[in-house]
């Protein structure tokens, strides 16, 4: 039965650009999923985009000396870039800094303050008198109240985790330098997520089969330990999305980038459904209850996703399609929030600041972008950190990828097409012997294992799987020896030859989510004409806003997660290498460039 599968992304803030702790935190993973899916037939949306609004976009610009837009676009441009590179297949990527954006977060605010959710309140807030401005939260750092960290920003501090109360702050001082900052009041709206909270601690319980320990620890713990407090969905901001009162004193506020960017998920979809010509279609995911929503993020956010977010959803309850659309049809709440940990680089914590990075761009210029997904899923840090190692990169690239898949695929696929003219051996499939039915067995199974670990985002599990099956393969090329086989027994070589070849096939689907733009090279190699997925595209979309661009995927229909139907007697086309055996060298090298 087809399912209807929303793929949500984190969204990258426009004020650094990507690198691999991000790719696997949240957009690698996302991709993985869509993609099996999409083999499955199931109905797949993927959707994400730039975080264009809040501080650290600010902040950025402010350092390049650029208006805001422009330096939100620049980012917003190479992360569609990156995701091109990496083949992240997103339906679309777009920008919180929409005209779209902008009307579904007010509807959502509107809903919620229809429905009793919201309050206004006086706060105390830093103020520089030097800049005569209210700071928001992130130009604003100190000591940790509750860790004591010196770092922290005054509404979260990144060492303990804590969403921190910003009057408590300890030495507070102006990350731009704007002299000493004084307390001031100022007046915010606040989502009361206390009326909330007995709803979402169900939502919780309901979800715990599913969900991550890290996860439900994360959530469900923080809730019962300290509760769900009012939380300040406004801020004084000259950048962002105005709030939707009548009142000029709120026109030097804008909608706290907390609350409106996690409604980039809902109103993402609806932007693919305008410009993809079918204006309701978002409500395939979003109004109906079967549908299936993944949101994939990071460790730092999953309080807001699993949380807040489910508050902000039950609190508009129907409300929200009344005010959008004019109707009334309560919103789907996340099926699933599979949270990575961190990947860490060579035994420290990734830096920007002191260029303590893989770069995710400039790693494509050096590696094939299969290799580097390959080393992100098998290190995937989905339960605990990982480290990136550089050592370790080049051992699994040459002694896995190359050595057991690759070397699999591309000496069976060569030796045939050498001994039988380019075909697949033309046997009588009705005299494969037993051993051979045995081997096609364990690979038809392997869509079931392995498909399984993916439905339960066990990602490093089912890449595990695959090469499992991979292995099974080369065992049974050891026991039967086509190679010498084919001088004195040339019909059992082609039994063990087809068998070889009819799992490689099937194989080549089931390392696809992972491994795309190989699988795509060795279906081609069997002669398929039809591709195992579509194609990456990017568009301009203009609004009132202005015009933004758009990265999107143009899908195929047919269902390839299944075992191989590969017949005898079928042209190949010339194969050839899938993957780079690397030197050792790298290491060395790349590790002499970090922190430079």
């Amino acid at each position: 039965m087809t399912e209807n599968i929303l793929i949500a992304i984190a969204w990258p803030y426009s004020n650094a650009e990507i690198h691999v702790g991000n790719i696997t935190g949240s957009h690698l993973p996302g991709d993985i999923v869509a993609r099996y899916h999409r083999l499955k037939g199931n109905k797949v949306l993927v959707v994400s985009g730039t975080d264009s609004h809040g501080t650290p976009v600010v902040i950025a610009a402010d350092k390049e000396g650029k208006p805001v837009e422009e330096v939100y676009k620049k980012y917003h441009e190479s992360f569609i870039e990156v995701f091109k590179g990496y083949g992240i297949t997103y339906d679309l990527f777009t920008t919180t800094h929409s005209e779209n954006h902008f009307k579904v977060s007010q509807a959502v605010f509107l809903a919620l303050q229809k429905n009793g959710f919201l309050f206004k309140e006086f706060s105390k807030q830093w103020y520089s008198p030097s800049a005569n401005k209210f700071l928001p939260d992130r130009y604003v750092e100190g000591t940790c109240y509750i860790c004591g960290f010196e770092g922290a920003r005054s509404d979260q501090c990144d060492n303990c985790g804590n969403v921190l109360e910003p009057e408590k702050l300890k030495n507070p001082r102006a990350k731009t330098g704007d002299g000493a900052l004084e307390l001031r009041d100022t007046e915010h709206f606040y989502l009361d997520l206390s009326k909330l909270e007995p709803d979402v601690k169900n939502f919780l319980k309901e979800r715990a089969e599913h969900f991550r320990d890290t996860v439900l620890g994360e959530s469900l713990g923080k809730i019962e330990a300290e509760g769900l407090k009012p939380r300040p969905i406004t801020r004084d901001l000259d950048w962002g999305i105005p709030v939707p009162v009548n009142d000029s004193a709120w026109d030097t506020k804008k909608l706290y980038v907390w609350f409106e960017a996690v409604i980039g998920y809902l109103s993402a979809p609806i932007e693919w459904s305008q410009v993809s010509g079918n204006k309701e279609a978002w409500r395939d995911w979003w109004t109906n209850p079967k549908a299936k929503q993944y949101h994939f993020i990071g460790k730092d956010n999953i309080f807001f996703h699993t949380s807040l977010w489910p508050a902000e959803l039950m609190g508009v309850n129907e409300q929200f399609t009344e005010i959008f659309a004019g109707d009334k049809t309560k919103l789907t709440l996340p099926y699933d929030v599979p949270a990575n940990q961190f990947m860490n680089l060579e035994g420290q914590k990734i830096s920007g600041s002191r260029n303590w990075a893989v770069w995710g761009l400039d790693a494509l210029t050096r590696y094939d972008a299969d290799a580097l997904r390959y080393y992100l899923t098998a290190n995937m840090p989905e339960n605990k950190d990982s480290d990136w190692d550089w050592a370790e990169f080049v051992a699994r690239n040459n002694n896995e990828l190359v050595a057991n898949w690759g070397n699999l695929a591309n000496r069976v696929l060569s030796f045939c097409y050498k001994n039988w003219d380019g075909h697949v051996p033309d046997v009588d499939i009705k005299t494969l012997r037993q051993s051979d039915l045995d081997l096609l067995a364990v690979i038809e199974n392997g869509f079931l294992t392995v498909g399984k670990e993916i439905e339960a985002v066990q990602l490093r599990s089912a890449l595990s799987e695959a090469l499992k099956l991979a292995t099974s393969v080369n065992q049974y090329l050891d026991v039967n020896a086509p190679w010498s086989a084919v001088k004195t027994d040339k019909e059992g070589a082609s039994k063990t030859i087809y068998t070889a070849l009819k799992a490689i096939d099937s194989l080549k689907v089931i390392f696809s989510p992972f491994l795309p733009f190989t699988s795509e090279k060795l279906h081609g190699f069997f002669g398929y004409e039809t591709p195992l997925f579509g194609e990456q595209f990017t568009e301009d979309v203009t609004d009132s806003l202005g015009t933004h661009k758009v990265l999107r995927y143009k899908g195929i229909e047919n269902i390839y997660w299944k075992p191989s139907d590969l017949k005898p007697g079928t042209k190949l086309n010339q194969p050839g290498p899938l993957f780079k055996k690397l030197e050792e060298s790298v290491i060395e090298e790349e590790r002499s460039r970090l922190g430079k």
